[in-house]
């Protein structure tokens, strides 16, 4: 070994410099991770918005997003109404489920990371670092997408699973992914094993609606504060799980870009 850094092999220098060159980086990825802290959210705002008539009366799928970062206290009050505790002497949360097996998770994708919403201590606790929105949300266009009758965001008939979908089920053109980096992105995760009782196929169906209800949550909270998403039930599972270390029994099923409304 002493021989490398004297003249002994020179062959052998190229392949210290990109071990040493790797190490750095492992090193500065670590720190990152480190870096990600516990976001401890402000208490909820549950006085705001318009009346419940007048954001039905507004609500509407976004078709265009603005990439300015969520006030603290939109998020605090946006993940609360998506699936928090309204309860507290029971611990029972804003959605419905069989059983109140509350069994879907959200996932927040941000600019510096992701993070799992703890419902129970409302806090975000850190996943992974670094701007990954564009994973979920990369292999799609966010105009009105979609043959009519589809899935929000689904792939036209006929096409490949996970296939790039435009405005009219084509890919998107050159540039539109820059499109797609809103302030929020909300990943919705069932787990059907929680289920006490139930066929398999009932218990996935059952994570559905419950995902379902979070995402009206979610929609009529947009439509009452000036803010705007558009659900989507098309993404690239595999991926996502393999990003977030999914279990075998976590269902990814809706996800929810948010952002306020462009101006």
């Amino acid at each position: 070994m002493k021989g490398l850094f004297h003249g002994g092999d020179s062959k052998s220098a190229p392949l210290i410099i990109f071990i040493a060159f790797l190490t750095v980086l492992f090193t500065l990825s670590m720190v990152q991770a480190q870096d990600l802290k516990t976001i401890k959210l402000p208490a909820v705002n549950k006085t705001r918005g318009s009346s419940l008539m007048d954001a039905l009366s507004k609500k509407a799928s976004a078709q265009t997003l603005s990439d300015k970062d969520l006030s603290q206290q939109d998020l605090s009050d946006l993940l609360w109404a998506a699936a928090g505790i309204n309860r507290p002497d029971t611990k029972k949360r804003t959605y419905s489920s069989a059983m109140n097996t509350q069994d879907v998770e959200i996932y927040v994708f941000m600019k510096d990371g992701v993070y799992l919403y703890d419902y129970e201590n409302h806090v975000l606790n850190p996943v992974l670092s670094g701007d990954h929105r564009a994973d979920i949300a990369g292999s799609m266009s966010m105009g009105a997408g979609g043959p009519p009758g589809g899935a929000p965001g689904a792939a036209p008939s006929g096409a490949p699973a996970g296939a790039p979908v435009g405005t009219s089920g084509t890919p998107p053109a050159a540039g539109a992914r820059a499109k797609l980096i809103f302030a929020v992105d909300l990943l919705l995760v069932s787990e059907p094993a929680r289920y006490r009782a139930g066929t398999d196929d009932l218990k996935k169906e059952w994570g559905a609606y419950a995902a379902g209800m979070i995402s009206q949550n979610v929609m009529l909270f947009c439509s009452a504060n000036d803010m705007g998403t558009r659900p989507r039930a098309s993404f690239d599972k595999a991926k996502l799980r393999e990003l977030l270390k999914l279990k075998d029994t976590q269902n990814p099923v809706i996800e929810l870009p948010v952002g306020y409304l462009q101006k």
